[in-house]
């Protein structure tokens, strides 16, 4: 996930460049001798790492547009706090100074995607950004899923 416009500018450099290695490495395979399903197998992984930056600009885009799009469960908590900052235009900066505290925690938090986030510090952002949260609860199966015990 794209957090900052730096990051975003820097992906933005990135898809250019692998464009055109990808271009001139297919072009080297090919004069090579291998045939095109050698070199898109060569190519695979490439083409698949530039796939998850494009397709990381394109929702990082959205979220700039004020494009939300559902969350579904408390484990995503963290990107939908990452993505409603984006989508009100702040920076993590600007984020950090109405929590009061250092920008670097922010960079950080988000980063691990909040993990471990407190409901309590979940509201404080939620207000810090100007947002709140609504939903629809509903069951989803017959019978409740057993929960594993967690080592903490």
């Amino acid at each position: 996930m794209i957090r900052t416009d730096q990051e975003y500018r820097d992906a933005l450099r990135q898809i250019a460049r692998d464009t055109l290695i990808q271009s001139e490495e297919r072009n080297r395979l090919l004069a090579a001798g291998a045939t095109a399903t050698d070199v898109d197998v060569a190519l695979g992984p490439v083409h698949s790492f530039h796939l998850q930056i494009q397709e990381d600009v394109a929702e990082y885009e959205r979220l700039k547009r004020g494009e939300i799009g559902p969350f579904t469960g408390f484990g995503q908590i963290g990107r939908m706090l990452v993505a409603l900052r984006i989508a009100r235009g702040m920076t993590q900066r600007q984020l950090a100074e109405r929590l009061g505290v250092h920008e670097s925690q922010v960079s950080r938090d988000e980063r691990n995607e909040y993990h471990g986030i407190t409901v309590e510090r979940a509201n404080r952002i939620l207000l810090a950004i100007g947002a709140e949260v609504t939903g629809r609860v509903q069951l989803v199966s017959e019978k409740p899923r057993k929960m594993k015990k967690s080592v903490a």
